[in-house]
């Protein structure tokens, strides 16, 4: 069993909250818009990092972590990509790609809007862990924290940080 933690959009902001909430996780995958290279390098000096560069990151961060992100962990096929939209409207920059060979887990940010999700269409779970930063238009920050167990997705929390 793996445990994860999700965020995205922190915009360059740093909250020691982010390690209180993920310290029991093995992983940390961060959806984009991560918004400074100390703010990854943070991350990563806490818990292996899976990351993508989001629409707000400049060239630094932008060298160091891809915009798409696939990988297996737990037999599990997982995409992460900042911009992708959400079921039954999936972005056009991702949209080919997600029906021709599906993953079994699709995470993306950009909207600010927490959404976890079955797109029962893909067979794929799909989870954007809202915003975890201080700049947009969300009331409230979020995290996300689940495990992957051989296939399976087990105990999903979502944690609010508080409001902005």
């Amino acid at each position: 069993m793996t445990r994860i933690g999700i965020l995205s959009d922190t915009h360059g902001y740093w909250d020691d909250r982010y390690l209180k909430h993920f310290d029991k996780c093995d992983e940390i995958w961060h959806a984009g818009d991560i918004g400074s290279w100390e703010v990854a390098e943070r991350l990563a000096a806490f818990r292996p990092l899976h990351a993508v560069h989001g629409n707000i990151d400049g060239g630094d961060v932008r060298r160091l972590y891809p915009e798409l992100d696939r990988f297996s962990i737990e037999g599990t096929d997982v995409l992460i990509k900042h911009i992708g939209g959400y079921p039954g409207r999936y972005d056009a920059s991702i949209r080919q790609r997600l029906f021709v060979r599906p993953p079994r887990l699709f995470v993306c940010g950009h909207s600010h809007i927490l959404k976890v999700q079955y797109d029962k269409t893909l067979n794929m779970l799909y989870i954007n862990p809202g915003a975890a930063g201080i700049y947009g238009f969300h009331k409230v920050r979020t995290l996300v924290r689940f495990a992957i167990d051989q296939g399976e997705f087990k105990d999903l929390e979502v944690i609010e940080l508080a409001e902005k």
